[in-house]
């Protein structure tokens, strides 16, 4: 191993292990604190929770973020000199990407104060969603934005489809926080994989950024795994989905004389399972004619506990589920065009794997019912003629 690659990998871990210190720190004082702000979760309707739970765990993560965020930013700027010379070498490249790294966390925190808000007001969906909007536009216009197929996207439409992109993993994340650990360690493996990603065809900026967010979603896991004594909340749900949803097109998937152009797909692959489940979702809701942002209990975790797994079963069925998808991503910009295209429909063929599963569970509980009901009329008729 090389010096370098040596002094790398130290880095790497540095920020992993700063931001997780910070956040189990934090999380711990966000436990008791909350209370007294207002912030907890109650039981009732469609929660599966049984006790009040303290929220502000997104407050935790966002601010050991911040926090490590700022420490790197001040060495780039004025310590470059302190930094390992592998990583020095590019603080250049950083100091230029500084003005999009600033967009993303500014409008980042803008959505953990408007999950700090929904989680003590409950604010109505449709100013949570133009406002969603209305950042993702933000870092569209000025931080980054998507380049599907290297330089030759229009910017018109590399913006349209950022800011859809940015939208939808926000509200996936959102909805994905269903079940203690479930987004926070989706999180921590999308961070992960997106990061080897675009580490893979020589990004630097982005997967930095994202070793902080292990870190931070790590230390607030300690808090989270079940049963879980810290939600993360609106305010984390938010944050985690936006955040993740920025880096993605700040940083880059595609590589000069790659072999196929879908390296730049890499994303959903890594983000399938929240996708399939926010759509999912939303077509079961409108199929019974109910608003796609009122929550239920018909989520793919919740799918997974009616068919007999336990919480913490379901949960790392989800988490396994999601690496295998994303594990795909790492070996796109390797491959030639049907070879990302194998890669790809195998990600489709493992989501439907997971449907057929799903419905062949609804049929077989709707199987079961029609012999209780045939049984139970058996015996009335039973009893009927005993009775004659």
């Amino acid at each position: 191993m090389s010096t370098d690659l040596r002094a790398s990998i130290w880095f790497g871990l540095t920020l992993v292990a700063s931001s997780f210190l910070l956040s189990v720190g934090f999380c711990a004082a966000l436990r008791r604190m909350a209370p007294r702000w207002g912030l907890l979760d109650r039981p009732g309707g469609h929660k599966g929770h049984s006790a009040p739970t303290p929220l502000g765990g997104g407050v935790a993560i966002w601010l050991a973020i911040m926090i490590v965020l700022s420490g790197c930013g001040l060495l780039v700027l004025f310590g470059a000199d302190r930094l390992p010379e592998a990583i020095a070498m590019h603080a250049g490249g950083l100091r230029q990407r500084a003005g999009a790294l600033g967009w993303i966390v500014g409008m980042s925190s803008v959505m953990t104060a408007m999950g700090f808000i929904d989680d003590r007001k409950n604010l109505h969906w449709k100013p949570r969603l133009a406002i969603q909007f209305a950042c993702a536009a933000a870092v569209a216009a000025f931080g980054a934005r998507i380049t599907l197929f290297g330089p030759f996207t229009h910017p018109l439409l590399g913006g349209a489809v950022t800011v859809l992109w940015i939208v939808a993993l926000t509200n996936a994340f959102n909805m994905l926080d269903n079940m203690d650990g479930l987004a926070a360690s989706v999180g921590l493996i999308a961070a992960l994989m997106f990061g080897a990603a675009q580490a893979a065809v020589g990004g630097r900026f982005a997967p930095a950024v994202l070793l902080i967010v292990v870190g931070a979603l790590a230390g607030f896991l300690v808090h989270n795994h079940a049963p879980a004594r810290l939600f993360m909340g609106d305010a984390g749900s938010n944050f985690l989905g936006f955040l993740l949803g920025s880096l993605t097109v700040a940083g880059s998937f595609f590589q000069e004389g790659a072999a196929s152009p879908l390296s730049v797909l890499a994303p959903l692959l890594v983000m399938a399972v929240p996708l399939y489940d926010m759509t999912s979702v939303i077509l079961i809701r409108l199929s019974e004619g109910r608003s796609p942002f009122k929550g239920d209990r018909r989520h793919f975790s919740h799918r997974l506990v009616a068919r007999g797994l336990t919480p913490p079963q379901a949960v790392w069925t989800i988490d396994l589920v999601t690496l295998a998808c994303g594990l795909g991503a790492l070996l796109l910009h390797r491959l030639d065009v049907w070879g990302a295209g194998l890669v790809l429909a195998q990600t489709g063929c493992l989501l439907g794997v997971v449907a057929i599963l799903e419905l062949s569970g609804n049929r077989s509980e709707q199987t079961l019912g029609e012999a209780r009901r045939e049984t139970a009329e058996a015996v009335e008729r039973a009893a009927g003629r005993q009775s004659d």
